[in-house]
């Protein structure tokens, strides 16, 4: 097993575009939040095998030999801890950061037909609310008193469109009611 993974599902907060600074800090970093449904248990198992080599891993490299107590782990229940949020009902989430130094390629999942190579994604294409792809590095880490493994973000893959997710833009069809237009008369035209 791997603690490099390529897990699917539905991306919240995604930052991936631009990197950000969280509320009180400095450090800019690309981010997002990837929705696993709990249904989805062949996805759940496959995070949470590499999440247990992450842990293996700082047993033997990072935390002295034993696993500490108080550990934070990467897998959280979206009922439990954000049950004002609808998005968040029946799935587990992941927040993934990558530092502003690395941006994540944001890619679709066709690739250019005169080029070969994959097409690239924008903040019309890939936004919070669709499914993707997303390649995450877990890993155990020991900082300010606090240790646990967290979740990197690698590339981000649109695989399909889903509702978005905190606004975004709308289509006026969607907003507004439309009338057919009347017919010209052609004494109105001049």
């Amino acid at each position: 097993m791997s603690t490099n993974v390529i897990l699917q599902g539905r991306i919240s907060y995604a930052n991936i575009f631009e990197p950000r600074a969280m509320e009180g800090q400095d450090t800019r970093k690309y981010s997002l939040s990837l929705l696993i449904s709990k249904d989805d248990e062949e996805m759940i198992a496959e995070a949470k095998d590499a999440i247990k080599e992450a842990l293996q891993k700082g047993i033997e490299e990072t935390w002295g030999g034993k696993k500490p107590a108080g550990l934070r782990l990467p897998l959280r229940d979206g009922d439990e801890e954000r049950p004002d949020d609808e998005a968040y009902a029946g799935c587990y989430f992941i927040n993934c950061n990558s530092p502003e130094k690395y941006p994540p390629q944001v890619v679709l999942r066709y690739r250019d037909p005169e080029t070969g190579k994959p097409m690239r994604g924008d903040e019309n294409t890939v936004y919070s609310g669709c499914i993707c792809n997303v390649a995450i590095n877990f890993y155990p880490y020991s900082a300010a008193g606090n240790k646990g493994v967290a979740a990197g973000l690698g590339n981000v893959q649109k695989w399909a469109d889903g509702e978005r997710l905190g606004g975004g833009p709308h289509s006026a069809e969607k907003d507004f009611e439309f009338e057919d237009a009347p017919e010209a008369d052609i004494d109105d035209l001049l």
